[in-house]
């Protein structure tokens, strides 16, 4: 039987739920999505769509395109099928931002695209950790981040935005970056650690389902840093979330060899190679 290539809709999603469990550690990202949005936008929501290649085998690779390319995530054994689901979906997506397994986002550039040159291009390595793995590092101080606490913590948000991807939200969008921020603190996504009546240390909870979360934004003011707090409190909240979540992930960069020893300490292990694109 010859692939097909499908926008999944809810008749899929057992199909989809079940591809993406296979690797949990490797798609908890969209296995977050998925659960938090479903397999179809809700009334009112932004628009996205998952596509997906069938065989005789069944689902065989899955493609998460927001709008029409604003962010793009694979997931695939093999980035052949990618490749196939990409080529399909060419006149109507334009990439503008991708990540994921490293093989894969460069098949999804050069097609969709257009082998354009990334305005940034980051090589990844995607650490995860159970609670088995975990060395005895916390600080009990970290806590949720209040809505009162915005003020504070936007210079955090700001920075963590301005170091990993070289952009200045503020100057993009201020009022609709600083909306985020707050819907995330709303969500209970975000964790602080407050010394001295200043936010020194702040971390995401960027995606979460009931296979695992994945962990991002994780940012120490400058004149804070090699004192330990990235390292207790990537401990503390892995303990925290890990008391009820089988595992969390994390991407590094390659060149970040401080937040890779970090992870390390504290009990992640190395996984396989990522990629973040973007492109403007």
């Amino acid at each position: 039987m010859p692939a097909t290539i499908e926008q999944l809709g809810p008749q899929h999603s057992d199909a989809l739920r079940a591809f993406l469990a296979k690797d949990s550690t490797h798609n908890i990202y969209l296995l977050g999505l998925f659960e938090e949005f479903g397999i179809v936008p809700r009334a009112g929501r932004a628009r996205f769509a998952f596509h997906g290649r069938f065989d005789d085998k069944g689902l065989s690779a899955a493609l998460f395109v927001g709008g029409s390319g604003g962010l793009v995530v694979p997931s695939a054994s093999d980035p052949t099928c990618i490749t196939e689901i990409a080529e399909h979906l060419a006149p109507e997506v334009r990439l503008q931002a991708s990540l994921g397994e490293k093989s894969a986002v460069d098949a999804l550039l050069r097609i969709l695209g257009n082998n354009a040159k990334p305005r940034l291009s980051r090589t990844q390595r995607l650490f995860a950790v159970s609670a088995d793995d975990l060395g005895p590092f916390t600080n009990p101080t970290l806590r949720l981040a209040r809505e009162e606490d915005l003020p504070r913590l936007m210079p955090l948000a700001v920075g963590a935005v301005r170091e990993l991807l070289e952009r200045d939200p503020l100057a993009e969008d201020p009022h609709g970056y600083e909306a985020r921020v707050m819907q995330r603190v709303r969500g209970r996504r975000t964790y602080v650690l407050e010394e001295h009546g200043a936010l020194v240390f702040k971390v995401d909870i960027g995606s979460r389902s009931q296979h695992g979360a994945e962990l991002e934004g994780l940012y120490t003011v400058p004149s804070e840093r090699h004192k330990g707090h990235a390292t207790l409190c990537l401990g503390q909240i892995s303990r925290h979330l890990l008391s009820s979540l089988p595992r969390l992930v994390l991407r590094v960069d390659e060149k970040d060899e401080s937040l890779a020893r970090i992870a390390r300490k504290v009990g992640f292990l190395a996984g396989r190679v990522h990629r973040l694109v973007l492109v403007e």
